[in-house]
């Protein structure tokens, strides 16, 4: 039975989570269908599209995604200081963004109605913001407005009712800088890995590629999450690498993973590697497990306990 997704997501234990998403029975409904012989690669777009939308207005911050022909990747960070800050008035706007809401709540975002409202009715307003407030840093809200906004609009397209997606996202919690690294590698290679692209800037629909392009002309994407560097006291918000660093690791694993491609990682080619404690055989088999090794929380230390336990050691 699966668990329920309160004791999957806790911001006690971590705010960053993999979630996955797949078509139903695994079809590839937004890529080349062979029974059909249509093309939905264009539906790719649309996920990429609205998954950045939604990185703009949810308190959840986007580290990695790829979006591929039968299923979606995607690495998320929890920011439930960002939701705090915000006033009752930004909360409403941002919720707004995404339903009508309330009449009462569209007259106190209204500069020439806001003052017209009783004592009575914005107390009313202060507990609805407290509930799209909750929500815009919600993992389930962030995910079930991005797979029910595809699910209708492929359902219209191909003038049909039924499921889109399988009925729950699978989320697995990354417990230290590690795992963060590892899984985000892991998502950024899937097309890599799939076939579908020979190096990670030629994958389309992907984080990696978003970020290099950005790069290339000195430019951090609006929507992602920046590197904010090797962590230190008057650290930036952001994750605790630096982009350089990164996109080498990602390279590096690409080039382990390639078909009669038998690049060698040395020790002290990635700083990340060194800094978060892995060698070079304990990364690469981390993070070709992810999902295959790790069920609902990933961490280095799950990694060394399993190998451990399947060497016989105590």
């Amino acid at each position: 039975m699966p668990r329920p997704r309160k004791s999957l997501i806790n911001l006690s234990d971590t705010p960053y989570y993999h979630c996955v998403s797949r078509c139903v029975r695994r079809a590839y409904l937004c890529g080349e269908d062979n029974q059909s012989g249509k093309n939905y690669e264009h539906r790719r777009q649309w996920v990429e599209n609205r998954l950045l939308f939604l990185a703009e207005v949810f308190c959840v911050d986007v580290c990695a995604y790829a979006v591929m022909s039968n299923h979606t990747h995607v690495v998320l960070r929890i920011n439930k200081q960002k939701a705090d800050s915000l006033s009752n008035r930004d909360v409403i706007r941002r919720w707004h963004q995404l339903y009508k809401g309330m009449l009462l709540s569209q007259r106190y975002i209204n500069p020439a109605e806001s003052t017209t409202l009783s004592e009575a009715e914005l107390e009313t307003v202060k507990s609805v913001a407290e509930v799209y407030r909750k929500r815009l840093y919600d993992i389930s809200w962030f995910m079930r407005l991005l797979n029910e906004y595809i699910a209708r609009r492929a359902n219209k397209e191909d003038d049909c009712t039924g499921h889109f997606w399988e009925g729950r996202f699978k989320s697995q919690a990354l417990l230290d800088e590690a795992s963060l690294a590892a899984c985000m590698a892991y998502v950024d290679l899937n097309p890599v890995r799939a076939c579908l692209a020979s190096t990670p800037e030629s994958s389309a629909h992907t984080s990696i590629q978003k970020r290099i392009n950005a790069a290339k002309s000195n430019r951090q994407p609006a929507q992602l999450l920046p590197f904010a560097g090797n962590p230190c006291n008057t650290m930036p918000d952001g994750l605790p690498f630096r982009l350089q660093d990164y996109i080498e690791l990602v390279e590096l694993s690409g080039r382990y993973f390639q078909p009669n491609k038998q690049g060698k990682i040395e020790d002290s080619a990635s700083p990340i590697l060194t800094r978060v404690g892995l060698a070079k055989s304990d990364w690469n088999e981390m993070v070709t497990g992810i999902e295959s090794t790790f069920k609902s929380s990933i961490s280095f230390e799950k990694f060394i306990r399993k190998r451990r336990k399947y060497a016989g050691c105590a």
